[in-house]
């Protein structure tokens, strides 16, 4: 790790040392770490020197620094890696840049495909962690964060379809060299047949096995790709020799076999799994786009000479005067300065109604103004909005997960090495005991292990399952997104629900309505007068009286805050709340009051009609519960699931609601960033969290949670960030999620069985066993139908889960 003069020292700009009594606290700390040679803080330089054994050193010196309530400065960033092929790419990648000097952490999430890094920016940058990274074969996307998320979309895009058109290509190449390899082995030219359709599929369509087999050779390491270009390198150049030189063999006795049909399908067969993989994985970027294009990409800003002006979105400063017109999207935060409008903040708050912004009040970038204009003063702009922090902290959420190391890939860490070694060793052992004909049988057994041993039931036993998983829960409404969430889904023992548009509509209804003396002759009036009106709750009025005829009203007004009023025949009607009532020296009948005081204990708003003498109406609305809520949360309750209900909404609605449903934990007026923490607090109680939320609000605690699910009625981002949807927002499917996903891992645990039985019987016998008892030698390309078999088997046993009930 080189700095300056000595190589091993490194310095770490701290943060908080002020004064000589802090040096000293942070100078006894870093005594007591393990491998630091000598170490000094420099007071005036606010650093400290330190001179260490190895790179694992430094994230050791950095925690211990701030155990003792100190800070060092550091950066924190989530770069997208490209390149990588399978998890064991995403091990390599990570320690590549681990041993980057002043790299503190390092994490690499396969799934999502970004590396989380930590680093000292006085020692290494960007630039340096991708120039290491290239060396290893792998790249990194260092771009604008504005533009890094379309340019990561366009490069997955075209490495699906990329991979889309190799797969079909190498599967429709291998039918005709499979039909004559098994069945038509005596036609005319039927060697170079084969080798004239295998050559592009090995060479062409699969030439990224050799290349990444390659980068892994150089690197000392084997993974996947090594065996996949051994056995299909080896059976490929051995049956060309043979097709070229026959006589060679034939000379001693044997006979010159071809093996181009075991080569192009093991290569047909890698792909088709690579290909289920990528599909089966879900696009997380998406969702940071879909938040980002939350932000209009111009405004409009008033000059202080009154002209309007139209600049983008990058050129707003702090103190620009912005004008917001109808349904407009509110670009950076702020305060009103003029006019009055309802914005739309359910994709901050998730609560449906639209909030009064007038003078004075604070505006978020993301939201949506409703029928008004208003201007407001820039306060936030940029990385600093309340938008860029929900971007960051569902960024931060998604790379901080543990990397997917899928058992598969575990397996196939050993598996890979312990294959080539047998091979080997099977190659050595014929030499010396296989007396004349040794080599050339040494050399067909080492092949014939390989291709047996080649992974793709093992490549298929896990998304093949997910794909079989992930259609039947599609045709049950539950939209899943990778193996990770199915596989914890079983082990959940916690589930977070979101109140608004989760445990109820989302949609405020009219759910009570008492007239005075059951005359609703006034209806039209009432109708009429809330047509007019700006304010939200007025809409669930209109609906709940349905398609009346408009009767005409004069002298209409909107009063900010506490309802409207207008004029007929003489009359002054009012529509508000109860101070509207109380201000204009409104009776009020002793029933009317009862039905309201009954409506407020059940959470609901009230809503009063009266004219200008006395109160004809009540009205009381709410956010209904859904019908399967209830029966839902009983059943989850039984399964042994704790339950929890955290709602931005106040104490007696979510006092109300809780107890209706049967909840027995709750929390109200939280906000966005307080769902992420109490997901966190959970999991260090070693519990396994589910999030369910359906507004971008709860987005962040979705990426922290194990098991994030999003009701499909909700905001997008929502989608996009849970690994499950419910596309009919019905909580009932969740315990159908949680069943599907035991079925489901029970099968991936199956098909890993079966691609395993073939090679713990098939590798001994390749490598000649049996030769002794009884003379058998298993011939490759029976090698080749038995691989083919093992990955039928997997197959059929996954679409088995269709079945299931």
């Amino acid at each position: 790790m080189a700095t300056t003069i000595n190589e091993n020292i490194i310095y770490l700009p701290l943060e908080g040392v002020e004064s000589e009594h802090c040096a000293l606290i942070v100078e006894k700390g870093l005594a007591q770490v393990d491998g630091i040679i000598s170490h000094k803080v420099e007071l005036n330089n606010q650093r400290a020197a330190i001179n260490i054994k190895d790179e694992e050193v430094l994230p050791k010196a950095v925690q211990a620094i701030k155990d003792l309530g100190y800070g060092v400065t550091v950066v924190k960033k989530v770069f997208p890696v490209l390149g990588m092929t399978c998890a064991s790419c995403a091990g390599s990648a990570e320690n590549v840049i681990a041993y980057v000097p002043g790299v503190i952490s390092s994490a690499v999430n396969f799934a999502t495909g970004n590396l989380t890094v930590e680093y000292l920016p006085n020692i290494t940058n960007a630039q340096k962690l991708q120039n290491a990274i290239q060396e290893a074969g792998y790249d990194l996307l260092i771009e604008d964060e504005s533009t890094q998320q379309e340019s990561l979309e366009a490069i997955h895009e075209k490495k699906f379809k990329q991979l889309k058109t190799k797969t079909t290509w190498a599967v429709l190449l291998s039918i005709p060299v499979v039909v004559i390899g098994m069945f038509f082995m005596n036609i005319p030219y039927a060697n170079e047949i084969m080798w004239v359709f295998s050559t592009p599929v090995l060479l062409w369509f699969g030439k990224d096995f050799f290349i990444n087999a390659w980068k892994q050779a150089k690197h000392r390491s084997a993974n996947m790709d090594t065996l996949v270009a051994l056995s299909t390198g080896i059976a490929y150049i051995f049956s060309v020799f043979n097709m070229l030189f026959p006589k060679f063999w034939e000379s001693r006795g044997l006979e010159a076999h071809v093996y181009f049909e075991a080569a192009a399908v093991i290569i047909a067969f890698i792909l088709l799994g690579k290909l289920l993989e990528e599909k089966a994985k879900g696009n997380t970027s998406s969702a940071i786009k879909k938040l980002m294009g939350l932000q209009p990409k111009t405004v409009v800003i008033v000059k202080p000479d009154g002209t309007e002006k139209q600049i983008p979105i990058e050129e707003v400063v702090t103190n620009d005067i912005i004008l917001v017109k109808p349904g407009e999207k509110i670009a950076v935060d702020g305060i009103v300065t003029n006019g009055t409008s309802y914005v739309d903040e359910s994709m901050l708050s998730g609560e449906p109604i639209p909030v009064l912004k007038k003078e004075n009040e604070k505006v978020f970038a993301g939201t949506i103004n409703q029928k008004g204009s208003f201007n407001f003063k820039a306060e936030k702009v940029g990385k600093e909005t309340m938008l860029a922090q929900i971007i960051k902290m569902v960024q931060d959420a998604q790379g901080s997960k543990a990397p997917v190391q899928k058992l598969v890939d575990k397996i196939a860490g050993i598996f890979v090495p312990i294959v080539m070694g047998i091979a080997l060793l099977t190659f050595i052992l014929w030499i010396i005991l296989g007396g004349d004909n040794g080599i050339v049988q040494g050399l067909l057994a080492a092949i014939t292990v390989l291709v047996i041993a080649c992974p793709c039931a093992l490549g298929l036993a896990t998304p093949t399952a997910i794909m079989v998983g992930v259609g039947k829960g599609a045709e049950q409404g539950i939209l899943i997104k990778d193996a990770e969430s199915l596989e914890l889904a079983k082990q959940v023992n916690a589930i977070i629900l979101d109140k608004t548009g989760t445990i109820t509509e989302g949609k405020p209804i009219v759910t009570n309505m008492h007239w005075l003396n059951s005359d609703s002759s006034a209806q039209a009036i009432l109708y009429s007068l809330e047509k007019q009106s700006e304010h939200p709750l007025a809409d669930a009025v209109v609906k709940k009286l349905g398609n009346l005829p408009i009767t005409k009203l004069s002298n209409f007004e909107s009063i900010t805050g506490k309802g409207a009023k207008a004029q007929h025949n003489q009359e002054t009607y009012y529509v508000g709340n109860k101070k509207l009532l109380a201000e204009n020296a409104i009776q009020i009948d002793a029933k009317l009051l009862d039905h309201a005081k009954k409506w407020s204990a059940e959470a609901k708003t009230v809503i009063w009609f009266a004219t200008s003498t006395k109160a004809l109406a009540v009205l009381a609305i709410s956010d209904k519960i859904k019908e399967t809520s209830a029966a839902a949360i009983k059943t989850l309750q039984s399964m042994g699931i704790d339950l929890y209900m955290l709602t931005g909404d106040n104490e007696a609605t979510a006092k109300a609601i809780a107890k209706e449903t049967g909840i027995n934990h709750y929390k109200a007026e939280v906000l966005p960033q307080h769902k992420a923490d109490f997901v966190k607090e959970l999991q260090q109680k070693g519990k396994i969290v589910a999030m369910v939320g359906d507004g971008i609000n709860d987005s962040t605690a979705l990426a922290t949670a194990d098991v994030s699910i999003a009701m499909g009625k909700g905001s997008d981002i929502a989608m996009d960030v849970a690994k499950m949807t419910i596309i009919s927002s019905d909580l009932s499917k969740i315990p159908q999620a949680i069943k599907l996903s035991k079925h489901t891992v029970a099968t991936i645990k199956q098909n890993l069985f079966w691609a395993f039985i073939y090679n713990l019987i098939g590798i001994p016998i390749a490598a000649g066993i049996l030769y002794p008892i009884n003379g058998f030698l298993l011939n490759p390309m029976i090698a080749g139908a038995a691989m083919a078999m093992s990955s039928v088997s997997v197959v059929t046993n996954s679409l088995r889960l269709k079945w299931k009930k």
